[in-house]
């Protein structure tokens, strides 16, 4: 019976890990916006958001899912402070059927000032 609540722990344990900290493929990650078509949503915290000059919506990942009929239905371009909160982000906006085509992070190491950051 033990082996049995192990077991179900382990597999609960390792859904929540895969949420969190596997990447998701296929979106790239872009510091420039090509086009005026797609939709800048900034999902991180409000105490962060004058950082950016052309973000369109701003909810946080905390208030995304009882605000997510706010976003149009558009590309989306994400801006997140780090991996963990991008990577449950985009999970929950890929899964409610919005088209993301391109990330950003805040706290990424290999990260230049140029882009959304600088407002050019």
């Amino acid at each position: 019976m033990i082996f049995y609540v192990m077991v179900v722990a382990t597999i609960l344990l390792s859904f929540e890990l895969y949420k969190r900290f596997i990447p998701i493929k296929g979106i790239p990650c872009k510091e420039d916006v090509v086009g005026d078509q797609q939709v800048v949503i900034d999902i991180r915290d409000y105490n962060e958001r004058n950082i950016f000059k052309k973000v369109s919506i701003h909810i946080p990942y905390a208030y995304l899912r009882r605000n997510y009929r706010e976003i149009p239905n558009q590309p989306l371009h994400v801006i997140a402070t780090n991996q963990v909160e991008l990577n449950l982000g985009l999970r929950f906006l890929l899964r409610r059927g919005f088209d993301v085509r391109s990330y950003e992070i805040l706290e990424c190491p290999c990260r230049e000032k140029r882009g959304i950051l600088s407002g050019t």
